[in-house]
């Protein structure tokens, strides 16, 4: 089981980039967004979504624990959950799964409040809620960048 919770916590060892893993990460989590997306029902996004954080919680504990690390930089499965709810229930374009990407990347760097609080959630849990409130965030600009300026997300 630990293997498998490495395997996922890592995205497929893309945890393991030499630099960026976690920019690494969240285009595994667009790719993600993008195939989910094509021809799924939001019921089927939103599962995936929670489907994405429920594993990522399990897998990232494990993986901490296999590890001796707290949050280490391998783990990159609470990016893929980010862009996966960043980009949620917003019409997929070029210019949207770019604009979403660097909003999603720029809040989980800076980590708004209460994002760098959740970080200090027990194991799993807080490797994977300072990401979806980051993504919270994110989906959020998203929505209202959409709003004030619908042609230029087209």
């Amino acid at each position: 089981m630990n293997r498998l919770a490495l395997f996922i916590a890592t995205c497929g060892y893309v945890g393991y980039a030499p630099v960026a893993p976690g920019t690494f990460g969240s285009a595994v989590g667009l790719a993600l967004a993008w195939g989910v997306r094509r021809g799924a029902s939001p019921a089927v996004e939103a599962a995936a979504m929670v489907l994405v954080v429920a594993i990522g919680v399990w897998a990232s504990t494990a993986t901490e624990r296999q590890l001796g690390l707290v949050d280490p930089g391998q783990i990159v499965i609470d990016e893929v959950a980010g862009m996966l709810i960043t980009l949620a229930f917003i019409p997929l374009t070029t210019t949207v799964l770019l604009v979403g990407f660097f909003t999603f990347r720029a809040f989980d760097i800076l980590k708004p409040w209460p994002a760098r609080r959740l970080e200090r959630l027990p194991a799993g849990a807080g490797v994977m809620a300072d990401d979806v409130m980051a993504a919270l965030y994110g989906n959020a600009v998203m929505h209202g960048a959409i709003a004030v300026a619908p042609g230029w997300f087209a």
